[in-house]
């Protein structure tokens, strides 16, 4: 058998998640992942995609203040106070566009890793490392959220021998930072269980650690379960032909095409 684990797998399932975890059904889901997709990649349909991706939001919050749900809009909305319905649905749009993504990337990544490391793959074959250890030497290597934009610095600080001042715009080389020499190095040791990278940001605004587990919770499942449904999958083409995402701030894989033994359904008719 032969599938295409970033478009076929690790793209719809964050998204699936997220979706009906804000109250979204789960047929909206392809349409949100490609509008996010490709406002995240910035090619020429991304302005298509902002405008696309902003009106499901707006829909979702007027359908759910119409009609309210067991999902977060409906709750937001209904402790909403003096926060307005557009506050709300730009706040429910960092939050679906934050996690799909870098979820979803992060997926695709620990895949690659696994198909095309022969070292990390008997490390983790071997039992020498868990599906957990893989999944944060990602975050270390090959991070999904490689720069952070927009950022403006709160006070005057001295950086890496640059002075920035208050009010001055930032980029946040968040892969960048966990390839800092005196920390950590390319080709090292794997780190096992250490997590000082700075992939989920640092400090007061770092991303709140409900959400780094909910990331986490989705991206493990999806990792068991597809090693476990296809054990003996191999990459399909040669790894250097292997395209990643244009994204400007993303790090993911454009596609990870595989081959794997086809198994019988079990009682079929």
């Amino acid at each position: 058998g032969e599938a295409e684990l970033v478009a076929a797998y690790a793209m719809p399932l964050p998204v699936t998640v997220l979706a009906r975890v804000l109250g979204f059904p789960d047929e909206a889901a392809p349409d949100l992942a490609r509008a996010i997709n490709a406002l995240a990649d910035g090619g020429e349909d991304a302005i298509a995609g902002h405008q696309a991706f902003h009106a499901a939001m707006r829909e979702l919050v007027r359908t759910k203040r119409a009609a309210p749900g067991p999902d977060i809009t409906s709750r937001m909305l209904a402790n909403a106070g003096d926060f307005t319905d557009e506050e709300i649905y730009l706040d429910l749009t960092a939050v679906i566009a934050a996690g799909h993504l870098p979820t979803a990337d992060w997926i695709g990544n620990s895949l690659r890793l696994m198909l095309t490391d022969d070292r990390f793959a008997a490390s983790l074959s071997g039992g020498r490392h868990s599906i957990g250890e893989a999944m944060n030497e990602v975050l270390w290597e090959d991070t999904p959220t490689q720069i952070l934009a927009g950022r403006w610095a709160a006070r005057d600080t001295h950086l890496g021998g640059k002075t920035i001042r208050a009010g001055d715009m930032v980029l946040l080389g968040l892969a960048g930072a966990n390839f800092d020499p005196r920390i950590h190095q390319a080709g090292q040791p794997y780190t096992g269980g250490n997590s000082a990278h700075f992939s989920f940001g640092h400090g007061e605004f770092r991303c709140p650690f409900p959400a780094q587990e909910m990331a986490e919770v989705i991206a493990r499942t999806g990792i068991e379960v597809i090693l476990d449904r296809l054990p003996d999958m191999d990459l399909a083409v040669p790894e250097q032909t292997l395209v990643r995402r244009p994204s400007p701030f993303l790090r993911g894989m454009s596609s990870l095409p595989v081959r794997f033994t086809p198994t019988p359904t079990v009682g079929a008719l």
